[in-house]
């Protein structure tokens, strides 16, 4: 994983759980959410919902799930540092679904006191040399760019979250 390689080389020790899942929902999301729970989270990063609008599920619904996502993580890790990745969908027709979906990451990080990466794509998308055939998902080498968008962000939390440990633990 990347954004461990990043960790260990900012000699930052966390434990990372991946719970992401190829074509995950933000249904999925919150359905395989409860195992999570039950270990202490400081930095929580929330990247769903692509998938749902591709399938044409409402905006307003995949704020809700994600928004769901968001207080269930909160109400078992008060402290819990939130980042939410944007995605956006290419802009065909530039049409009011496209907008919403666009500004609700934006607007979930607002609401929520969350660190946004606001576009997780930035660089790749639309790049035939970072993607895959399919010109959707990113290859290893769009992958590199896409642990790069979200450490810009990732790196100052995971510091400060470090130090306030560093902090909290009394001498022996």
């Amino acid at each position: 994983m990347l954004l461990v390689d990043k960790l260990r080389e900012a000699q930052l020790d966390f434990e990372v759980v991946n719970a992401s899942q190829t074509g995950g929902t933000t249904a999925g999301g919150l359905a395989r959410l409860p195992p999570h729970l039950k270990r202490s989270i400081d930095i929580f990063i929330l990247e769903l919902g692509i998938n749902d609008a591709f399938r044409g599920l409402p905006v307003d619904q995949i704020q809700h799930n994600l928004q769901e996502i968001i207080d269930r993580v909160r109400s078992v890790n008060p402290n819990v540092r939130i980042i939410i990745t944007g995605m956006q969908l290419p802009d065909y027709a530039a049409d009011d679904y496209i907008t919403a979906f666009g500004s609700m990451y934006t607007s979930l990080a607002e609401k929520n006191h969350a660190a946004l990466v606001p576009y997780l794509l930035q660089g790749v998308g639309g790049n035939p040399v970072l993607n895959l055939a399919d010109r959707i998902h990113p290859n290893a080498a769009g992958h590199k760019v896409l642990a790069e968008n979200v450490w810009t962000v990732l790196e100052p939390i995971a510091r400060q979250v470090s130090q306030q440990h560093t902090a909290a633990t009394p001498l022996r």
